[in-house]
C-alpha cells in the first residue's frame, strides 16, 4: 500500500468507518467543476486552496518570491478560492517571524502578489479565482520572533501545561482585548485597497477569536456567557464589516475543539454543537456570506483538523472516522445558513478518493464548496486535473506525511512539500532539518 494509507479502493475507506459519523457517499465529480453563487459573488468551481502557512514573508510581513511562486502556482491550478494563509493584524499577533502582515509600507508588495496570482491564472488560460485574505491574532500561538511569547485569554490547562506556561502567565487584559476591532477594522481596509476579495476574521485553531469562544471560566464581560466570550470576535467582525466595501465578509471557525479546548465539546469529547451552530447562525446574520468550517488546533491535537497518515503521535482514532467527522460538522453548519457558501475540509488524506466523496457531500446539500490544504501544497493543480480529467493522478497527491509542517515548526523553516515539489522544497528539508529520515 502507498505510503501509511491502507486503502486501495473507495470501498475499503467506507468499510474501515468505526465512528458514529459516516462519510457521504460518493458522488458525481463534475459536481465540483461548475460555478458557485453566493451572496454577491460567484466562485468559478467549488473546489478551495485552504490557508496554509508558508511562513515565507520578510521581516515586515511583506510577501516574498517564495509566497509569489506558492499563489501563483495555485492559481494556474485552478481553483475556484484561494483562501489566503494567515494576515496578522498586528505584529505581536503573527505566529511566525515571517508570517505574511499587511501595513501602509508593505501595501504595494501585496498588490504585486495578487497581479501577479491573476496573471498566473490568465496565462494558464483561466478566470481568476476569488482570494481572501485571512485576517487573524495568533494568541497564545505567537511567536513574533525566534522566542515564543503567548497571548493566552485564560488559563487552559491541558495548553498551558503543553505550552509550559505557569500559573503566572499573563492573560490579555480587557483593554487589549478592546483595541482589537479597530486593528481588523484598519487590515481590512488595506486588505481590499490591495485588491483582496474579501477577508476572513479568523476564529479557528484555539487561536486567540477562537480560544476566547470556549472562555467559560474567564469573568466577564468576555468569558462567562455566549454574549460575553463571543462579544469581542463579533465586535471584529462588525469592524471588519465596515470597511470591506463590496467584497465578501468570510469566517473560517472551530466548530470543536477537542481535548484541546471547550468550545463544541461534550462527554467524553463528543460533538456538542448547539453553541457553535448558534455562531454560525449570528455570523450569517452579521452578512457573513462564506464560512470554512474546522475543528481541532494543528499545535495539539493535528489529528482533529488534519488526519494523518504519519504525524508526531499515534492517532487515538481512526483516521477516516477523523475525517467524517469534519464533514459531518460542516454539513450541520450548511443546513444552518443555506445561503452561506460554506467550505469543508479534510480532504487531503483521502487522497484520489477524495473528489468523488467531496462531491457526494456537496450533493446532499453538506458543503457548497470543498477545500484541500497540505495536499495544495503537494499538488496545486488538483483542481485542473479534476476538471479536465475527472479524477486527481495517485502519483501527485499528498502522502500526509507531516514533513511540510516539521519544516514550519523549525526556525526559519519554509514549508512546502519535499515529497512532491522535490527541486524546490527538498533543499529547504536539508537545511533546517538536515534531510533526517522521517
Amino acid at each position: 500500500m502507498p505510503f501509511g494509507f491502507p486503502f486501495s479502493s473507495a470501498q475499503e475507506i467506507y468499510d474501515s468507518q468505526k465512528g458514529p459519523y459516516k462519510l457521504p457517499p460518493q458522488g458525481d465529480v463534475s459536481v465540483l467543476t461548475r460555478p458557485v453563487q453566493g451572496k454577491g459573488f460567484t466562485l468559478k468551481n467549488a473546489m478551495v486552496i485552504q490557508p496554509m502557512e508558508g511562513c515565507d514573508a520578510d521581516h515586515t510581513g511583506a510577501p516574498t518570491d517564495w509566497t509569489k511562486r506558492r499563489y501563483c502556482r495555485f492559481a494556474a491550478g485552478g481553483a475556484g478560492l484561494i483562501w489566503m494563509e494567515a494576515v496578522a493584524v498586528t505584529p505581536e499577533a503573527r505566529a511566525n517571524p515571517c508570517q505574511l502582515m499587511i501595513t501602509e509600507d508593505n501595501i504595494e508588495s501585496f498588490r504585486q502578489l495578487l497581479a501577479d496570482t491573476r496573471r498566473a491564472a490568465a496565462d494558464a488560460g483561466l478566470e481568476a479565482p476569488k482570494i481572501i485574505a485571512q485576517l487573524t491574532h495568533s494568541g497564545r500561538w505567537s511567536r513574533p520572533v525566534d522566542a515564543k511569547t503567548p497571548i493566552r485569554n485564560w488559563y487552559n490547562e491541558t495548553l498551558d501545561r503543553h505550552q509550559n506556561l505557569p500559573e503566572d502567565y499573563p492573560i490579555i487584559s480587557n483593554e487589549e482585548l478592546e483595541k482589537l476591532p479597530a486593528k481588523f477594522a484598519h487590515s481590512t481596509k488595506l486588505a481590499m485597497e490591495a485588491g483582496f476579495d474579501g477577508v476572513d476574521v479568523k476564529a479557528c485553531h484555539l487561536y486567540l477569536m477562537s480560544e476566547m469562544l470556549g472562555g467559560f471560566d474567564r469573568p466577564a464581560p468576555y468569558g462567562g456567557s455566549y454574549e460575553n466570550r463571543t462579544k469581542i470576535y463579533f465586535e471584529c467582525v462588525k469592524a471588519a464589516a465596515s470597511e470591506i466595501g463590496k467584497g465578501i465578509l468570510a469566517a473560517r471557525v472551530n466548530l470543536y475543539d477537542g481535548e484541546a479546548g471547550k468550545w463544541g465539546v461534550g462527554e467524553n469529547q463528543s460533538l456538542a454543537l448547539d453553541e457553535p451552530l448558534r455562531l454560525v447562525r449570528d455570523l450569517a446574520a452579521m452578512d457573513v456570506a462564506l464560512l470554512n468550517i474546522t475543528m481541532g488546533t494543528p499545535y495539539f491535537n493535528p489529528h482533529v483538523n488534519r488526519p494523518y497518515a504519519r504525524g508526531g503521535y499515534e492517532q487515538p482514532e481512526n483516521p477516516i472516522d477523523g475525517v467524517a467527522r469534519l464533514l459531518y460538522g460542516c454539513k450541520r453548519a450548511q443546513a444552518e445558513v443555506p445561503d452561506v457558501v460554506c467550505v469543508a475540509t479534510g480532504m487531503s488524506y483521502l487522497r484520489q478518493f477524495g473528489p468523488s466523496i467531496a462531491a457526494g457531500l456537496v450533493e446532499e446539500g453538506g458543503a457548497k464548496c470543498v477545500g484541500w490544504g497540505r495536499g495544495a501544497f503537494a499538488y496545486p493543480d488538483f483542481a485542473k486535473d479534476i476538471i479536465e480529467n475527472g479524477a486527481m493522478t495517485p502519483g501527485k497527491c499528498c502522502v500526509t506525511c507531516g514533513v511540510c509542517t516539521k519544516i514550519m515548526r523549525q526556525p526559519t523553516g519554509r514549508p512546502g512539500c519535499p515529497v512532491r515539489d522535490t527541486a524546490w522544497y527538498y533543499p529547504e528539508f536539508q537545511r533546517v532539518l538536515g534531510g533526517k529520515k522521517q
